[in-house]
């Protein structure tokens, strides 16, 4: 039997950074939720996905680096 260890490598980095935001938004938030109340949480949350803002576009660039490096070798 065969095993594509790529494809288990990526679906463990997704299952991590899933699982880590995941951690960051219930137990981060939910900390703010219970200590400041609910008008902080929502406040706690616009930081949040402000603060993920440059990660998402870092990781925007590297998804499009890697299709035209695929679509360069396909030439």
């Amino acid at each position: 039997m065969s095993r594509d260890l790529r494809k288990f490598a990526q679906q463990t980095n997704v299952q991590l950074i899933g699982g880590g935001l995941l951690v960051l938004f219930v137990v981060g938030d939910g900390l703010i939720l219970i200590m400041y109340g609910p008008a902080s949480a929502l406040f706690g949350l616009l930081c949040i996905g402000i603060g993920l803002i440059p990660v998402v576009i870092i990781y925007a660039v590297f998804v499009l680096m890697d299709w035209i490096v695929k679509n360069a070798r396909s030439e």
